[in-house]
């Protein structure tokens, strides 16, 4: 067994060994053959309210519910990852994504980011497992579909062109976004309907979390700083007119809508290079594209797994 492997079991037993003495183990979820207890939950918990510390706000239920969708989530994607990676061999894959929480969060360092992480009661081996199985999905959903993504590089390199020409002051957004599937059987004004409420009552980042089907829910549906000339037009009209902490009507997107919000706005310089933002906006709806494919996948494999809910 591997030092890793130790580690990480000695890790849970000492856990499961001190819940036990005040709390009983429950099973709360089977997947196939795999389970979630309660105890599951509470670290589940710990670590999405450490991803949004505004899920705090939200009853305790509903904080919950969340935390036992997304290890189901997560369970259902490494039955199939396990498929293809081996686990034990993708350690060093893990390193970017560590280091992109790491900065959206404002750490300094990795030792920063263990400190913090013991300090809000959670393992940091256990975290990167976590990080680990979103890598290898993010690589299983590339390795798939990487050429069913189609870009018009030219299209897009002559509107950063029109852009940078515009004499409009130019500007940086801090964005949110809760995406929305159209593939929902519900009418969608009564559930724009039921997400304008919750947004009234809990607020923009934990109705994210709750409603959002995109990757960024789970940081409550953060994008972080984007240059407007990164940002499709249709979406950018709309983003203009507001003012920060104002939320964008939803925009109908490849199959889905989106909903975003500005949280901080600056005035940038207008100098740029055209090839690297070209490059970046390639990049961006490279993921948007492998985000739509990514969901769809996934609801595909969950319905050929055996979940039963206790």
């Amino acid at each position: 067994m591997s030092k890793i492997k130790i580690t990480i079991f000695l890790i849970l037993i000492s856990t499961f060994v001190q819940f036990s003495y005040s709390d009983t183990i429950e099973i709360k979820v089977k997947i196939n053959d795999q389970i979630i207890t309660n105890l599951d939950i509470e670290i589940e918990k710990k670590y999405l309210l450490f991803l949004n510390p505004k899920l705090i706000e939200l009853e305790r239920s509903r904080v919950e519910d969340l935390a036992r969708n997304s290890l189901i989530t997560e369970i259902i994607k490494k039955i199939e990852l396990e498929k293809f990676f081996d686990f034990t061999k993708n350690n060093h894959l893990v390193n970017k994504i560590e280091k992109q929480l790491i900065k959206r969060r404002n750490i300094s360092n990795v030792e920063d980011f263990k400190k913090i992480l013991k300090s809000k009661d959670l393992n940091y081996f256990i975290v990167k497992e976590k990080l680990l199985i979103e890598t290898l999905w993010n690589k299983l959903i590339y390795d798939k579909y990487k050429d069913n993504v189609v870009i018009n590089k030219e299209e897009l390199r002559e509107n950063i062109i029109i852009e940078f020409n515009n004499n409009k002051k130019k500007f940086a957004y801090n964005l949110s976004e809760i995406v929305l599937s159209k593939d929902v059987s519900e009418a969608f004004d009564e559930r724009l309907l039921k997400i304008d409420k919750s947004i009234e009552k809990v607020g923009f980042e934990n109705t994210a979390n709750i409603y959002s089907i995109s990757s960024s829910s789970k940081n409550g549906g953060l994008i972080g700083w984007v240059n407007e000339i990164q940002i499709s037009k249709k979406i950018n009209e709309k983003i203009r007119k507001l003012e920060v902490n104002q939320i964008t009507e939803p925009i109908e997107i490849q199959n889905g809508y989106i909903l975003i919000k500005v949280n901080n706005k600056k005035q940038i310089q207008q100098d740029i290079n055209i090839d690297n933002e070209l490059d970046k906006l390639i990049s961006k709806e490279m993921n948007r594209q492998l985000s739509n494919f990514s969901t769809i996948f996934y609801k595909k494999l969950k319905k050929n797994i055996e979940i039963n809910e206790y």
